[in-house]
C-alpha cells in the first residue's frame, strides 16, 4: 500500500511523518534520479545525510559528476530509499521524495546538495 503523504501545495519543506522521519533517519543509501537537458535519465546511489527536514548529500569532486550537473541543468529530481524486511512474505518499505535540488556549498567550499521535498510517499512503514 502506498501512502502519499503530502504534495507541494500542502506541505513545507521537510514535512515529513514520524514514521518516515524515522525511516529516512536510520538507512545512508538512496537511489538519487535525474534528467539530463536531452531528457535522458540518470539514475545513481548516493549516501545522503537526513536532518529531520532536508536531505543533503555530496560526494568526491561532486561538482564533475553527472547527478550533479543534471540537477544545474534542470532541479528536479527523485531519490527513493527502501529496504527488503522480508521475501517471505514478501515485505518491502521505503519512502519517494520528489522535488528540486539546490547546490549549496559550506564554509569548507565543499560543494553537496539540498533536497527541497515537493512530494513524498512511503510504503510499508506502518
Amino acid at each position: 500500500m502506498v501512502n502519499e503523504t503530502k504534495h507541494k501545495d500542502e506541505m513545507a519543506e521537510g514535512a515529513f511523518s514520524a514514521s518516515e522521519t524515522e525511516f529516512l533517519a536510520k538507512n545512508i543509501v538512496g537511489r538519487l534520479a535525474t534528467v539530463s537537458p536531452s531528457l535522458q535519465p540518470h539514475v545513481v546511489p548516493v549516501g545522503y545525510r537526513f536532518d529531520g527536514a532536508s536531505i543533503f548529500f555530496g560526494g568526491w569532486n561532486l561538482a564533475k559528476t553527472l547527478k550533479y550537473r543534471n540537477l544545474l541543468a534542470n532541479s528536479k529530481f527523485a531519490i527513493g530509499v527502501d529496504e527488503l524486511v522480508s521475501t517471505r512474505p514478501w515485505k518491502v518499505r521505503g519512502v519517494e521524495v520528489r522535488g528540486s535540488a539546490v547546490p549549496v556549498t559550506n564554509r569548507d567550499s565543499e560543494s553537496f546538495v539540498k533536497i527541497r521535498p515537493e512530494k513524498v510517499r512511503s510504503w510499508g512503514l506502518e
